[in-house]
């Protein structure tokens, strides 16, 4: 199928340019039912919105059955409020929530030999591929797995099959697909294609979900000032369009800085942030451009809580941001379980450390400080934290501040990757 592709131009698509594209995938098609899979209000900014919202209107129109299901991965369940805020007017009722504990069927295992193969031995153990069992109905006779390309600290860049296997995919999957990215590292992968991790996704569409009926609209965008800047909009039922994005992905989310960042300050917008778990892209994304003894200050308003899931929630404070070696002591102990059946929360705790590399401090406002020591993170007020470092009054990039500091400055770390290219460039 032909790729629709639009210019990589700094001001992005216009709404009808977007509505257009999806207007001509769907030409020559006679749809009776179908699934949408939008990525939720986390990447609010990916500009999946209009996309899903548009294949709804062009689908109904056409008398079409439209389901819609937010591929949440581990995350909360959106509300009706969020729902609207994304998706615009698309019924609620017409929104499915998945659980990745219950609602998925197993569809068969990436065998130990090919997993050993692309680990380079670091690991030894198949991985079981599971699914919500919706992708499987044959009653849809089209399923439109919606979102962004970007840098991503498991699978290298972000989408593809990695919506179908995390955002609707099953404990199983989630948690070894977490842990094969951690063991073999997160450095080496982000902003890169062809990762184990993202092997591990391509045999499982390969190997079983080729046949179904199933179109990639991929998109990669931008937000200066906080407006979506949607540069790429890729729809294709082949990999080509994922790699076009790709391509595209690395020249407008990957920005290298001149020199290693010795003090960097990360907003996290509330409406986005509300856990650790997600707010964590502030250390990922920004860990390969930080100096060694510097500092990160994360400036996180909304953040409630550690984890999306009430269960991930109790092993964070449990086990805490310990650093990569001690995460793994504490895996392979006969009497934590508990983590062991959680590799998903063992990589994000491995993920969510400097390894002792620079200082992580959370300025929270609706989690005690107390709480925030407690899992192995450095804690401000943030009330107190914007008396110096106000983001109303931060530029992106780097800020001379009044008393002479210098600080780089991100707005949000969910739309890019920080390399430093002196380090990059040895």
């Amino acid at each position: 199928m032909e790729i629709f592709r639009y210019a990589e131009n700094e001001n992005g698509l216009s709404d009808n340019e977007i509505r257009l594209a999806v207007r001509e995938s769907l030409k020559n098609r006679t749809i009776k039912h179908a699934l949408l899979l939008p990525p939720d209000i986390t990447r609010f900014y990916s500009g999946a919105g209009i996309i899903t919202n548009a294949y709804y209107h062009f689908l109904t129109d056409a008398g079409a059955g439209v389901d819609v299901m937010p591929a949440l991965g581990t995350h909360v369940a959106m509300t009706k409020e969020e729902a609207s805020s994304m998706y615009g007017d698309i019924p609620f009722e017409k929104f499915i929530v998945h659980n990745w504990r219950t609602d998925v069927v197993k569809l068969g295992e990436v065998p130990k030999d090919y997993i050993m193969e692309i680990t380079e031995g670091l690991w030894d153990s198949p991985v079981s591929v599971e699914i919500n069992r919706l992708l499987m109905d044959p009653k849809y006779d089209l399923i439109v797995s919606v979102g962004q390309v970007v840098p991503h600290e498991v699978v290298g860049m972000a989408n593809h099959a990695k919506n179908l296997f995390v955002g609707c995919g099953g404990s199983q999957m989630i948690n070894s697909s977490h842990m094969v990215g951690a063991v073999y590292g997160m450095e080496r992968m982000m902003g890169r294609d062809h990762t184990p991790v993202r092997k591990i996704f391509d045999y499982s569409f390969t190997h079983f979900l080729k046949e179904r009926p199933i179109l990639f609209a991929l998109t990669v965008t931008t937000a200066p000032e906080d407006k979506i800047h949607m540069h790429g909009l890729f729809i294709s039922e082949e990999r080509s369009g994922f790699e076009a994005a790709v391509a595209l992905a690395q020249k407008k989310n990957i920005d290298f800085v001149e020199h290693g960042i010795k003090k960097c300050v990360v907003y996290l917008t509330p409406k986005e942030f509300k856990s650790t778990w997600l707010g964590n892209k502030a250390v990922y994304r920004t860990r390969m451009a930080q100096v060694s003894g510097g500092e990160l200050i994360i400036l996180a308003p909304g953040i409630e809580r550690f984890g999306e899931d009430p269960a991930v929630d109790v092993l964070i404070r449990k086990y805490g941001y310990r650093g990569r070696v001690k995460i793994l002591e504490e895996f392979k102990k006969p009497e934590n379980q508990d983590l062991r059946d959680n590799m998903g929360a063992a990589a994000h705790l491995i993920h969510g450390s400097s390894d002792g590399r620079f200082s992580i401090t959370y300025a929270v406002r609706n989690i005690s400080e107390n709480e925030v020591r407690g899992v192995g993170y450095q804690a401000a007020s943030y009330d107190e934290m914007i008396k110096k470092y106000n983001p109303e009054k931060l530029t992106y990039g780097y800020n001379t501040l009044p008393d002479g500091e210098e600080i780089y400055y991100i707005p949000n770390p969910a739309l890019g990757l920080w390399i430093n290219r002196e380090k990059f460039e040895e």
